[in-house]
C-alpha cells in the first residue's frame, strides 16, 4: 500500500530523514537509498509518494519512493506569466549598461568582460530554467546558494530575466533580498576592478 506526504526534514551529511504522511501520524524515517537512484539530494518540503516496511528494530521506515508531480504536464498556471515588473528590475539592466559604458569611457574595460557578462547570464538563465522544471515535476533541487554564486559571479542579468520571464523566484522576500546583494556586490566589485583610485591605493 502506497501513502503520499512531504519530506519534513532531512540530514544531507547522514543520507536520512522523515516523512510527514499526508493523512496524518508520527513521521516516517527514510534513508537515501529508498530514493530512486540517480536523482541529486532530496529537498525538504517535496511531495512524496512511499510504501511502508518495519527495519531491522521492528520500526517504520520509508521504502519506493517516488516523486509525486504537482500538476499536470501541459495546464497553463499563473506561474507561466511573466512576474510584474517592478521600477528596479526594469531599470536595473540598463542601469549597469550606462554604467558599463561609463566606466569603458573613462578607464580601461577589456573585452573579455563584456563576454564573461553574457556567458554567465547565460547559464545563470539555464540553471533557474532547470530548477523551475525540477520544481514542476517533483525532482530535487538547484541549491539557492548555488543560484546566487551564478549572480554573484556576473550572471545576475540572465537570472534577473529568469525570474521574470520564467517566474521563478521572483516572489519569495528572502531569495530576493540575497539577490540584490550579490548585484550590489558585483558592481562595485566591478567598479573597483576598473577603478585607478583603486591601483594608486594599492601602490
Amino acid at each position: 500500500m502506497r501513502f503520499d506526504g512531504k519530506l519534513r526534514s532531512w540530514n544531507d551529511e547522514r543520507g536520512f530523514g522523515f516523512i510527514e504522511p499526508t493523512q496524518g501520524g508520527d513521521e516516517i524515517f527514510v534513508h537515501i537509498k529508498a530514493f530512486p537512484p540517480g536523482t541529486g539530494r532530496p529537498v525538504v518540503g517535496l511531495p512524496l509518494s512511499f510504501e511502508v516496511e518495519l527495519g531491522p528494530q521492528g520500526k517504520k521506515r520509508a521504502r519506493s519512493v517516488e516523486f509525486i508531480r504537482t500538476r499536470s504536464p501541459g495546464r497553463r498556471t499563473r506561474s507561466e506569466s511573466p512576474a510584474p515588473w517592478t521600477p528596479a528590475r526594469v531599470l536595473a539592466i540598463p542601469a549597469f549598461v550606462l554604467l558599463y559604458a561609463f566606466v569603458a569611457s573613462q578607464w580601461s574595460v577589456k573585452p573579455v568582460v563584456a563576454v564573461a557578462y553574457l556567458l554567465a547570464s547565460l547559464l545563470a538563465f539555464m540553471a533557474y530554467a532547470l530548477d523551475k522544471s525540477a520544481a514542476l515535476q517533483g525532482r530535487w533541487r538547484t541549491p539557492e546558494s548555488t543560484l546566487h554564486l551564478f549572480s554573484l559571479a556576473c550572471g545576475w542579468p540572465g537570472a534577473l530575466m529568469a525570474q521574470q520571464l520564467l517566474r521563478h523566484k521572483s516572489s519569495k522576500p528572502g531569495f530576493r533580498s540575497t539577490y540584490w546583494g550579490t548585484v550590489a556586490l558585483n558592481v562595485m566589485g566591478f567598479i573597483a576592478s576598473h577603478s585607478p583610485w583603486l591601483a594608486a591605493a594599492i601602490t
